[in-house]
């Protein structure tokens, strides 16, 4: 596998979705007449030319990630046009990893063989829950049941396949949680993405929430749901590679490790962030949101993207540490200090190592399991 340095990646964003979840704050958009799904694949497609052109020539694609909204929605044929426009653009690593985000209903299932024609080598697939109340509550428009057939035939069909579950759902109890995890056990490929539900600001649930109509776990309930979670995979031989994310080895989202590696990529499609090279320095980079802008931005200047922004040193530090942490293998504090022109102190070091949140061998720094579980107040007392 490439180093941080070596690896680029490509970010697609499909923004259409069926319905909106509403636990949902990722840029995604209903539309209620059929959306032309190569016009916007065109579009992709010449908003790529203008990153090979002018942000990225010259470099070898080693990842190339297909999320959204809901990206088994496209076409075979307009994810093949994606794909092709790609490998005309750049030299794409022999190993490249290809993911696509699939929801599990039986129509978007019926696209799988077309996606792995095109060259889809992994999907990740939304299962979301195992029993259909609570897939309901969730927004989702499959069954249980629909799920599972759709993982099993996306395992027939890919190399590569991860099955992708919501926790700490309203109301749900460890017990539950244990049992419906077990299940979901026997049915993985290698990888799970395991998250805990949070509510995010913007959202359905956060109005439900803030009206006193929606009750989630109290963060006691939910840490012990997210140690049951710990425990039952790691004894099923999937490492938790990363916070939210267990796989066996070499099942690892390599795309997914480039972000948390702070490697370079850029994002394609409305609303997608790039993060780019500039000599030792690095760009922000972000596209417009609205898909139907965004295509017009696209169709006259070439891009859509809106801001373009270089990344302070001290940002750059920061983003690295908040990745880095979220993985088994930490940070290299060597390549912290490049970052941010100094180092942590030593003593803030120490102070976690003996409370056992952190770990440093080698010159690399890593949350404990325990770290793990405070994560977001270790990364502020790391970066203050």
């Amino acid at each position: 596998m490439p180093s941080s340095e070596e690896a680029f990646g490509i970010y697609v964003h499909w923004p259409f979705c069926k319905a909106k979840c509403p636990y949902c704050d990722f840029n995604s958009h209903v539309r209620h007449q059929p959306v032309d799904a190569m016009a916007f694949a065109r579009a992709l497609a010449t908003e790529l030319e203008w990153f090979a052109a002018a942000r990225a020539p010259g470099r070898t694609v080693t990842s190339i990630f297909f999320g959204g909204g809901t990206p088994s929605l496209m076409p075979p044929a307009a994810v093949g046009h994606v794909l092709e426009t790609i490998g005309h653009l750049w030299t794409v690593s022999p190993d490249a990893e290809i993911s696509l985000e699939a929801n599990p209903t039986s129509i978007e299932a019926k696209n799988f063989q077309g996606y792995r024609a095109a060259g889809v080598n992994r999907v990740s697939v939304g299962v979301q829950a195992l029993n259909d109340a609570d897939l309901q509550a969730l927004g989702r428009r499959h069954s249980a049941s629909e799920a599972v057939a759709a993982f099993r035939l996306a395992g027939k069909i890919f190399p590569r396949a991860s099955f992708d579950l919501i926790y700490a759902r309203p109301r749900q109890t460890a017990a539950e949680w244990r049992h419906e995890l077990t299940e979901a056990l026997s049915y993985q490929q290698g990888h799970m993405s395991l998250y805990q539900l949070t509510v995010e600001p913007g959202t359905v649930f956060a109005d439900l929430h803030a009206r006193g109509a929606l009750a989630v776990p109290p963060e006691d309930d939910a840490a012990d749901l997210y140690d049951v979670t710990q425990e039952i995979t790691e004894k099923a031989g999937l490492a938790a590679y990363e916070v939210s994310n267990h796989a066996a080895f070499g099942h690892e989202s390599r795309h997914n490790l480039l972000y948390w590696r702070y490697g370079e990529y850029a994002g394609i499609g409305p609303g997608a962030h790039s993060r780019l090279g500039e000599g030792e320095n690095r760009r922000a980079l972000i596209g417009e949101k609205h898909p139907e802008t965004w295509r017009d931005l696209v169709m006259t200047y070439g891009h859509g993207v809106i801001e373009d922004a270089a990344v302070a040193k001290a940002d750059q530090a920061n983003e690295y540490l908040l990745m880095g942490l979220r993985i088994s293998e930490g940070i290299d504090l060597p390549r912290y200090e490049a970052f941010a022109g100094s180092s942590i102190d030593a003593r803030k070091i120490a102070s976690l190592e003996s409370m056992g949140l952190v770990s440093l061998e080698n010159s690399r720094l890593r949350a404990t399991p325990a770290g793990r579980r405070v994560l977001n107040t270790l990364i502020r007392e790391l970066a203050s």
